[in-house]
């Protein structure tokens, strides 16, 4: 072991202090510099973010305001959209705008038809009960109603119901079975203004041809249905003693209810009087009839200002030829309507038409029917062939008084064609005459 002296001690501990003193300054000075160094190198950084910082806020400023005004436009464009949408779906097809149109134009014209029957009870005992039911529309603002004759038959009291609710007891003008066209009154209040239906034009209507129906079908008030022309001049046969010639066929639903409605065209107007229909069960099976207004206009003004339609007759007695009655006068024509005879002075005798002479009893045992065989067989009026007694009056049917029409006669085992000026139906003639024999 080593031995030191106390000066050497307090040299060498001198000399130690003094190297650790410039050691702790060399470590101070060294921690300095870097100090500054960092803290520059922090000052750029803090201030390089910054400039960093404020770039990108000047960047997100820019983006937010560019984005802002992508989605100002954005919202603009749904706004347009929607406002495209919400306009798009207020508007209607051509087609169902013309729908609505002459709906909105027609339908508080249309009015529903109900009456009532006297009937006997088990104790034949007269009551009154509910019985059929049908369309009409108001054709004059005074009340005037045109419909068909079959919706009012047997009625002892007629209801007519208006679209806003209200009813009137209606009275009967005139009827015309041999159009099935009726004409009616009710009395609105003065202060009441009806709206009417105007009378179109059928003489010009094409196949095809778009019609609109409305009516009141099994009671269901004002109903619309829509359909094309499916035929024109139709002649239909509605009852044993008549046909209804140049009828109107159309594929628009009609259904029982629908009777007396009119049949509309686009613009509103009518051209005919929805009659009957087709079908097996009842309802419509797409094939309806209608009466054209061509026949209605004339019936209606008729039977307005005459109550009854001034049509042109032949003044004879008709009779249905029949097999049997062929076979009894050895004729060789067993269809057409036979002159049992013709009234005297009239315009019918001056013409040629030629009455039968001899008398014989026909029908049935307990109510035989007095004829008369020998006279005229006729088979055919102008262009029309005569096979019926409905032929015979559906030939007549658009006549008037005074009118030529051109007949053609069975007469002695020949046919002969014959100018005959018609006559009008007043006459001292009985009514009954004008029948046919039924045989």
């Amino acid at each position: 072991m080593k031995l030191y002296s106390r000066s050497q001690l307090i040299k060498s501990a001198f000399s130690g202090l003094i190297a650790g003193i410039l050691i702790a300054l060399g470590f101070v000075a060294y921690y300095s510099v870097n100090s500054k160094s960092s803290d520059s190198n922090t000052d750029t950084e803090t201030s390089q973010k910054s400039s960093e910082a404020e770039t990108d806020f000047s960047e997100n400023q820019s983006n937010f305001s560019q984005t802002s005004e992508q989605e100002s436009i954005r919202q603009k464009v749904v706004s347009e959209n929607t406002s495209t949408i919400s306009t798009s779906s207020s508007k209607y097809t051509q087609d169902e705008q013309q729908n609505i149109s002459v709906y909105e134009k027609c339908n508080e014209a249309v009015v529903n038809i109900t009456t009532q029957e006297m009937a006997y009870n088990w104790f034949w005992e007269p009551v009154v009960q509910e019985g059929g039911s049908g369309s009409g529309s108001i054709i004059d603002s005074r009340g005037y109603v045109v419909t068909n004759v079959h919706v009012i038959s047997n009625a002892t009291k007629i209801n007519i119901s208006l679209a806003d609710g209200s009813s009137y007891e209606g009275t009967v003008i005139g009827k015309d079975v041999e159009s099935d066209i009726a004409v009616l009154k009710f009395n609105p209040p003065d202060n009441v203004t009806l709206k009417t239906i105007d009378f179109g034009d059928s003489n010009n209507l094409k196949v095809g041809q778009k019609v609109i129906a409305i009516g009141n079908p099994f009671a269901l008030e004002r109903t619309m249905t829509t359909g094309i022309i499916s035929g024109l001049g139709r002649p239909i046969q509605e009852s044993t003693n008549v046909i209804i010639r140049n009828m109107i066929q159309t594929d628009a639903a009609i259904n029982p209810g629908n009777s007396g409605g009119p049949l509309l065209d686009t613009t509103g107007k009518m051209v005919g009087i929805n009659t009957m229909i087709i079908s097996n069960s009842g309802s419509s099976a797409g094939i309806g009839f209608a009466v054209p207004v061509s026949t209605a206009r004339r019936v209606v003004d008729d039977l307005i200002k005459y109550r009854k339609v001034n049509r042109g007759v032949l003044k004879i007695t008709p009779v249905q030829m029949t097999s049997s009655i062929a076979r009894y006068a050895r004729l060789s024509v067993s269809t057409g309507v036979l002159v049992s005879s013709v009234e005297k002075g009239s315009l019918t005798e001056k013409s040629g038409i030629l009455g039968g002479t001899q008398a014989v009893q026909y029908g049935s045992r307990f109510n035989p029917t007095t004829i008369y065989l020998g006279g005229d067989i006729i088979t055919g009026i102008d262009n029309i062939s005569v096979k019926t007694y409905a032929d015979y009056m559906s030939a007549l049917e658009s006549k008037r008084p005074g009118d030529t029409v051109t007949v053609t006669v069975f007469r002695d085992g020949e046919y002969k064609k014959l100018k005959v000026t018609l006559d009008g139906k007043e006459s001292s003639q009985n009514q009954t005459n004008e029948k046919t024999t039924a045989l």
